[in-house]
């Protein structure tokens, strides 16, 4: 008689019936707890704010070991903190993007630098334009700010000493070169320590919010020629009114029903004004202005600058080939250039050049010397970092 095959055996399942039910077997993962969670963010938030108190420390040591200065613009270095903001960019593996972590880093450079005493940064005013949002992103809350009237006052408080820096606009991405700021480096002898790229959304706002009241808009002229496609189609009747500042526009229009005013959100915070319509109405979706920093001194590279020249030269032929081919001999890189009388002499014209580099650098030098024979006068305005994001 056969005997029967043992239990066990009975019961086996073949292999591929295992791992079929292994695949229907759902498998669960713990939920975190809560408090758990925040415990640990609690934990890391002390180790954060040790950090930061132990940096403030070797920050001030910093300025210990390079002795006895006379202000905060002393111990300002823009080529030191361009370094550490590229570090933090490149150590970056998210999830916050460099931009988030690039203004943290900036804040926090910013307090510690104001151990000292704050910078004083002059801009175009008054309280909540763009030339304040350039400041901030450059200098961080911690800078003291210093709200005038016009481009030109810029330069004469940082000249005067009464700024350690100034920032003032030079470029916007859909509209071309701020000519004023150009003119202004023909006779200044300011240097430029500095740029910031600033992504600019212009808002039309007013005091009650409602368009079909609007009559009349205030606006700097840049922010009409930014916006000049939404107001044919939106506002083709109402009277355009320009003003020094958009946040000027914006103190105006808070005092009638029937005016608005364009600009950044700030403004509207400042002067208490509504959005007319939620979206931004610039006529470019990545309208960019370009700011320059400047102050009273040359600083040392950063390992990713940017030299800005003005050179004159005399009206004739090949004049422009004459200036521009020393550079393209040395291996030297050319970001923009723009031409401007030189109001020096009567057809004799400056040459603004932005150059990839330092004027440190052995190519840069041997370029600018080469240069000489050719032009009335260089003029080296400033080599600097390039702008961080």
């Amino acid at each position: 008689m056969a005997s029967k095959p043992p239990k066990s055996a009975a019961k086996a399942k073949p292999a591929s019936a295992k791992k079929a039910a292994a695949k229907e077997t759902p498998i669960t993962v713990a939920k975190p707890v809560l408090a758990d969670v925040r415990a640990k963010i609690d934990q890391i938030d002390r180790s954060i704010q040790s950090l930061i108190a132990e940096r403030a420390q070797f920050a001030h040591q910093v300025g210990k070991a390079k002795g006895k200065l006379a202000a905060a613009v002393d111990y300002y270095r823009p080529e030191r903190e361009a370094q550490v903001l590229r570090m933090v960019v490149d150590r970056n593996e998210g999830p916050l993007s460099d931009e988030v972590l690039v203004h943290v880093f900036r804040e926090i450079m910013s307090a510690c630098l104001a151990q000292q005493e704050p910078l004083k940064i002059g801009y175009l005013g008054p309280e909540g334009t763009f030339s304040q949002q350039a400041v901030l992103k450059h200098f961080g809350r911690s800078a003291l700010g210093l709200p005038l009237a016009s481009i030109e006052e810029v330069f004469q408080e940082v000249e005067a000493g009464n700024a350690d820096f100034g920032v003032v606009p030079v470029e916007n991405s859909g509209q071309g070169t701020i000519q004023i700021t150009l003119d202004m480096f023909l006779t200044s002898n300011l240097k430029i320590c500095g740029e910031v790229e600033l992504r600019v959304q212009q808002f039309l706002m007013s005091r009650s919010g409602r368009l079909e009241d609007i009559e009349r808009v205030y606006a700097h002229p840049q922010s009409f020629m930014q916006t000049s496609a939404w107001l044919r189609a939106n506002l083709p009747r109402a009277e355009k009114i320009p003003v020094s500042s958009n946040a000027e526009g914006a103190r105006r229009a808070r005092n009638a029903d029937d005016a608005a005013a364009i600009g950044g959100e700030s403004a509207g915070h400042v002067y208490g004004l509504k959005k007319v319509v939620t979206k931004p109405i610039q006529n470019d979706a990545d309208n960019t202005t370009r700011f320059l920093v400047i102050g009273r001194q040359f600083f040392p590279s950063s390992g990713h600058d940017r030299t800005s020249v003005l050179v004159f030269i005399h009206d004739k032929p090949g004049a422009l080939f004459d200036v521009l081919s020393p550079f393209a001999r040395h291996g030297i890189s050319m970001n923009r250039i723009e031409s401007r009388p030189s109001h020096q002499a009567k057809w004799e014209y400056g040459f603004f050049i932005d150059l990839a580099g330092h004027i440190e650098d052995a190519s840069m030098q041997a370029a600018l010397a080469e240069l000489k024979a050719h032009s009335a006068q260089i003029k080296v305005l400033g080599s600097y970092p390039v702008a961080v994001p």
